[in-house]
């Protein structure tokens, strides 16, 4: 192989002064990047906030459990058993996706208004009770520091993940989309409609800008509203089984493993802060003000908390941990009534799947889904936006994590070992899954894939190679046995 050809330059008499003159051109470019990279985050929008989720300080901004910014989980990524195939989520060759679901989480948001006090109140104690001298290093800022986050609503960068969101879907189904409006529905709190909003605004955009799409069509809009809270009904959020809602299992099983894992860091807290006096629960939510002041901060992410050097790497998966127990023993197959709450969407997708009339008698409005206007069988794309506590017990029942053994409650477990499941994998800010019903070469009939945060999740008991299951199997495969009957007991 040649050597790449290497030209000198070439003096002349003025060379030494050139040289300067160069040396001082360089000194400026120089002098004018670092001021470009001091006034400026380092990560800009195209490299932090994606089309394809959040991309920035992955070591720890993916062990926030829910409070994690959507991310794009790949296979490779756990690869459950030596030389199992890796699922593409590309849709198949060959097959034709004739209707989608997505089923959405709200984007990133402050604290919710009793949190807010607390993370306020926090602060201010710690910065009233700390000895003079304490707040150096990486305590530092928290001198000057000023509580302003806000509550329950959207961040900015909340409302552009789910721009990117529906941008993203639109383009993943635009042989579908082009040609559709989606039928769209949202529990009721205003975090989320904003998201089914900014959602319809991405798909809306990029519908605009296919030219191939139809424009004569109208832009979607929000059809349905759900209410929330007890008395309702409503398929997309917890709220009408009154046993579940006394639970408190899993803020037990939270309890005891903040016993096990935060005492250390809170030694070492007190330790460094002189004067200040931490309650085992303050530990958590020093870590919970690292993921909600970095969503807060800037609306692309770029900028990381100060609060997030507080703790180690090992802390941060222990912190994941945690909130994978609430959802799992709160919402989730550890709480035998978790997974009853997530009956109701499951039969309204098998209505949708099947062109069937809803059969539910657990959480679901009987008036709105017998009515086709506002239950409609024939769509070819649905749209439902909700909470990660509508979330999970909604997986749970479509059987997506039949093959997760119980959380240990005392000994933190990989993602891989659980086969998928974390509260950062599953339900981060943003969160969405895609239930495609497809006819594909070689399959008389229907098939069924259901995709988590651009992750193909295997269907236990009946997907093959490429995480399809028959429609008739899927459907079969789904069994309550009679648990919501414990609900009205």
């Amino acid at each position: 192989m040649k050597e790449p050809v290497r030209v000198a330059w070439q003096g002349t008499k003025s060379a030494g002064w050139n040289g300067r003159l160069r040396r001082m051109i360089w000194a400026a470019v120089v002098l004018l990047g670092l001021f470009f990279y001091l006034r400026f985050p380092v990560n800009s929008k195209s490299e932090c906030l994606t089309i394809d989720g959040y991309r920035c300080f992955p070591s720890i901004s993916r062990l926030w459990g829910q409070y994690s910014p959507y991310f794009a989980v790949r296979e490779g990524d756990i690869k459950e058993q030596p030389g199992q195939l890796l699922l593409s989520p590309s849709i198949p060759e060959g097959c034709q996706v004739t209707m989608v679901n997505i089923l959405s989480r709200h984007g990133a948001r402050y604290p919710t208004q009793h949190k807010s006090e607390i993370y306020a109140k926090l602060v201010h104690d710690i910065q009233r009770n700390v000895s003079a001298g304490s707040l150096r290093g990486r305590y530092a800022f928290l001198a000057g520091y000023e509580y302003t986050l806000g509550a329950d609503d959207l961040t900015a960068l909340g409302e552009r993940q789910m721009v990117d969101s529906g941008t993203k879907f639109y383009k993943r189904y635009a042989s579908l989309a082009r040609d559709a409006v989606p039928f769209i529905r949202a529990s009721g709190s205003e975090r989320v409609l904003v998201s089914g909003e900014r959602f319809i605004d991405g798909f809306q955009q990029a519908k605009e800008d296919d030219r191939a799409a139809n424009h004569s069509q109208t832009k979607p809009f929000i059809n349905v509203i759900l209410g929330e809270g007890e008395g309702f009904n409503n398929s997309l959020d917890h709220g009408a089984c009154g046993r579940f809602e006394a639970s408190t299992r899993g803020e037990a099983v939270q309890t005891n493993f903040t016993r096990l894992f935060a005492p250390s860091i809170r030694r070492r807290l007190q330790r460094d802060l002189a004067g200040v006096k931490l309650e085992l629960d303050e530990v958590v939510y020093l870590m919970d003000l690292c993921a909600f002041d970095t969503v807060a901060r800037t609306s692309d992410g770029s900028l990381l908390s100060p609060f997030c050097s507080l703790f180690t790497p090992d802390e941060w998966v222990e912190y994941d941990y945690l909130q994978s127990l609430g959802k799992y023993y709160g919402y989730g197959a550890g709480n035998r009534l978790g997974i009853a709450q997530g009956i109701g969407f499951t039969n309204e997708l098998i209505a949708r799947l099947t062109q069937s009339p809803v059969r539910d008698e657990t959480s679901t409005n009987h008036t709105l889904d017998r009515d086709e206007r506002t239950f409609p069988l024939s769509a070819a794309i649905y749209a439902d936006f909700t909470h990660d506590n509508g979330l999970v017990p909604i997986f749970f029942a479509l059987g997506l994590y039949n093959g997760t053994p119980p959380l240990d409650p005392r000994h933190v477990q990989d993602v891989k070992s659980l086969h998928g499941f974390s509260a950062a994998w599953t339900v981060p800010f943003a969160a969405r899954a895609y239930v495609e019903k497809m006819l594909c070469p070689g399959h008389d009939d229907y098939l069924v894939r259901v995709l988590v945060n651009d992750r193909v999740v295997p269907l236990h008991g009946c997907s093959d190679s490429l995480g399809r299951c028959p429609l008739d199997a899927f459907v079969g495969g789904l069994h309550f046995n009679d648990v919501w009957k414990e609900c009205l007991i």
